[in-house]
């Protein structure tokens, strides 16, 4: 199904949802929302979120009006040249402020929301030595607890995509959220998105074997890929016991890889670049080929014995993951959204579900999820750094799944 179908078959129903989707009640009490975000342009993630916690989303083929009201926002850069926030603030009603505790508070001496979006992604930061962008999500979000433990008082609060470029300091936010004990969501969107085909492994599968594809940059777009295989692994027999051990391969190594310790992989990988491929209307780039971009793989041993790689090219191939079980020979794979570039479905889906949990303060995914990825993350790119394999124990991260997890249907 390439994009022009798709858009045909949906166009008419979408244009009848539209002359007849509802209205947002004035009589609801809608939650206050305060958001921090690192910048707000055009496409960037406090655009495709907070955009929608505005005016509604759509999911499976049901427009909704939000439950969230945006009072106040914080942006740590606002460059003339590119930043919305001043213009929606004007016709939106939310206040621009100065500071984390000012959005919070609205000046006051108490915590003024009912609920916190913290977006700490894009924006002009500097990148180290490995290669990651150092997004200030630590020292922003720690602003946000010091109010929490300032005023005795905490709201639910959503954390986008992962907590730090730094193992240390993703952990140490962590233990100090958990100590105050307030609703927390964290993550990324691909996990709640649409999946072609529709997969979701049973509670206590017996999962041997898994992978993930992606693209793009490592840093940004390695946490995704790595999300979208660990919502489908952590399903596994025993629940999720943590990652003992990564490793960083790039360039020829990787076809290296695969013909030697790693073949056990191209069964799995095969029908997850087939279907990319036939989604994207064009044929893939060989490893060769891609070579010049410096594709990556992530080489991951989890603790209970579950071996799985996460294989990151140049090209635009989308996101997907596949499994083995034991004792089944046909591999199970899906892809993650649709392969159209706007409007971004995925997002529809993470604003469904951040709307809601700040509403109810019951978080559709535990939040171990996101920790264990961005350990994951982080401890590749030191891979990376020391040339070869490293063992993680700090990774030993145990959690159960949902028993049934929302995802996007339609």
């Amino acid at each position: 199904m390439n994009r022009r179908h798709w858009l045909g078959i949906t166009a008419p129903s979408l244009m009848a949802q539209a002359a007849s989707k509802p209205s947002c009640p004035s009589s609801v009490q809608r939650s206050r929302i305060a958001a921090i975000v690192t910048v707000y342009h055009h496409y960037s993630h406090a655009d495709v979120l907070l955009g929608r916690l505005m005016s509604g989303y759509s999911t499976d083929a049901h427009w909704t009006p939000s439950q969230t009201q945006l009072v106040s926002l914080y942006t740590d850069q606002s460059p003339d040249s590119s930043d919305m926030s001043r213009d929606l603030a004007a016709r939106n009603g939310f206040r621009r402020v100065s500071s984390v505790r000012q959005a919070l508070t609205l000046d006051g001496q108490s915590l003024a929301v009912d609920g916190v979006v913290f977006i700490g992604e894009h924006g002009d930061y500097p990148l180290n030595d490995a290669g990651q962008t150092l997004y200030p999500r630590y020292e922003l979000f720690s602003q946000i607890l010091d109010v929490y433990e300032s005023t005795g008082r905490s709201v639910p609060t959503f954390f986008d995509k992962h907590f730090s470029y730094s193992w240390e300091k993703a952990e140490t936010l962590c233990k100090r959220a958990k100590k105050l004990g307030f609703p927390f969501m964290a993550g990324s969107s691909i996990p709640l998105t649409i999946r072609r085909p529709v997969v979701q492994p049973p509670l206590e599968s017996h999962i041997t074997e898994a992978v993930a594809l992606g693209f793009g940059d490592p840093d940004a777009y390695g946490f995704h890929t790595l999300e979208a295989m660990q919502c489908l692994v952590e399903r596994r027999r025993g629940g999720e016991t943590g990652v003992a051990s990564v490793e960083w391969i790039e360039g020829p190594g990787i076809e290296a890889w695969r013909e030697g310790p790693g073949a056990w992989s191209k069964p799995l990988f095969e029908p997850l670049l087939k279907q990319s491929a036939e989604l994207n209307g064009k044929p893939l780039l060989t490893l060769s080929e891609e070579h010049s971009g410096r594709p990556v793989l992530f080489v991951i041993r989890y603790r209970d014995g579950l071996r799985a790689a996460a294989l990151i090219l140049t090209a635009n191939v989308g996101f997907g993951a596949a499994f083995r079980v034991a004792g089944q020979a046909r591999v199970q794979y899906t892809s993650f959204s649709l392969p159209v570039d706007r409007p971004l479905p995925n997002w529809d889906a993470m604003a469904r579900c951040v709307d809601q949990f700040l509403a109810t303060g019951k978080p559709p995914n535990p939040v171990e999820r996101t920790l264990l990825t961005t350990g994951t993350l982080a401890s590749c790119f030191e891979s990376k750094r020391a040339g070869r394999a490293i063992d993680t124990p700090q990774l030993a991260i145990s959690y159960r799944a949902p028993a049934q997890p929302w995802f996007e249907k339609a």
